[in-house]
């Protein structure tokens, strides 16, 4: 799958996260704008929107016994891209509460994941939140 101009291991535009299973707290939240000037449907997958080059969040995640919970909220309709540490893209545009997406890892891998939140159909920046969690989706 080809990688377009996403730099998966360029410095994060927002925040690094470390998080252990059994975070305390839960929903871990990163206020952030969506979106960017790449079509993120060059990666394929089903990916949409228009996200940044650079990943928006890297998560360092080590599992516990629960499930991990990737899923953004914001006024405007946004997409999820993330890149797991399997090497796997993983997309989303709808999953969650509205239009909000949410990807879902049910056995969540050890290591770091690499976080865009993009905007559906244009490549405008939007206020959005999110949402890293083991019980919640928004």
């Amino acid at each position: 799958m080809p990688v377009a101009a996403q730099d998966f291991n360029a410095s994060p535009n927002y925040e690094t996260v470390q998080l252990r299973g059994g975070f305390p707290d839960d929903p871990y939240i990163v206020y952030l704008s969506s979106g960017g000037g790449v079509d993120a449907s060059n990666l394929g997958g089903g990916c949409r929107g228009y996200i940044a080059n650079a990943p928006d969040v890297r998560l360092n995640f080590e599992p516990g016994s629960l499930p991990l919970i990737i899923s953004a909220a914001s006024g405007a309709d946004t997409t999820l891209v993330i890149n797991a540490p399997d090497g796997r893209w993983y997309c989303d545009d709808d999953s969650g509460e509205g239009l909000n997406p949410s990807v879902l890892f049910s056995n969540p891998q050890y290591g770091r994941y690499e976080i865009w939140v993009g905007t559906y159909g244009n490549a405008q920046l939007y206020d959005a939140e999110l949402h890293i969690s083991e019980l919640y989706s928004q």
